[in-house]
């Protein structure tokens, strides 16, 4: 297949890759870029959460960051765990799931009482903290990163859209940030007529409510299950 791949790098390249290595053709043109964000952490933790790759690889410039590695780190997939040994974390756990996969883990290996620091982006879906506050879990969020969309269809798009039998989408921003960004430049209708190849029911949702009919969805938001669509 010829797909579209729009998440930022450098996780574009290594998906590019992985796709390659299975026969397809990829046009990478990744829509958001991610800066880092200052963010005041203040006392101490007793273990760190991640639930974005970019969040491990945000924390590397904080001045804490080298007091953090030595802290369990629990992520929400095998992915963002790879992330964050690749940081420098060596006890790393993943819940290999969704936020709620996630929260369990963390709820059955953490005793009551317990304060935790979610490493968050400015934009991120469900509230960690509650759920793990039911739980007697304290958690503190900083936000450490921020995913800023690109002004305008980058050429890559424009040039390839009418070839293309498919888009893979990782975030409901990015996928948001095409519809807007291919309406703006009179390209929706080919856009919407693409498959959209969607890592959770959260991601599609904008491609659904904007008028895409041929959604397919991974059974889990991981990316083998992602790859398993095509």
């Amino acid at each position: 297949m010829r797909l579209l791949l729009t998440r930022p790098e450098p996780d574009a390249t290594r998906s590019a890759a992985a796709l390659r290595q299975r026969g397809h053709t990829v046009v990478v043109a990744p829509l958001m870029r991610m800066e880092p964000l200052r963010a005041e952490l203040s006392g101490t933790f007793a273990a760190v959460l991640i639930t974005s790759a970019n969040a491990a690889r945000a924390i590397t410039a904080h001045a804490r960051a080298g007091e953090l590695r030595a802290l369990p780190l629990f992520a929400v997939g095998a992915r963002s765990a790879d992330a964050a040994r690749e940081a420098g974390f060596a006890n790393v756990t993943s819940a290999d799931g969704a936020l709620a996969d996630l929260v369990r883990l963390v709820a059955t290996t953490t005793r009551g009482g317990a304060r935790l620091l979610h490493l968050a982006g400015e934009d991120r879906a469900g509230d960690l903290a509650g759920d793990l506050g039911r739980h007697g879990i304290m958690v503190e969020t900083a936000v450490i990163y921020r995913a800023a969309a690109v002004d305008a269809l980058p050429q890559e798009i424009v040039a390839a859209v009418k070839s293309l039998d498919g888009v893979l989408h990782y975030s409901r921003r990015s996928a948001e940030a095409l519809l807007s960004l291919a309406a703006r430049g009179g390209l929706l209708p080919p856009v919407l007529g693409l498959a959209h190849f969607c890592l959770s029911e959260e991601v599609a949702r904008p491609l659904r409510d904007g008028g895409a009919t041929r959604l397919h969805v991974a059974a889990r938001p991981e990316e083998n299950e992602l790859f398993g669509l095509l």
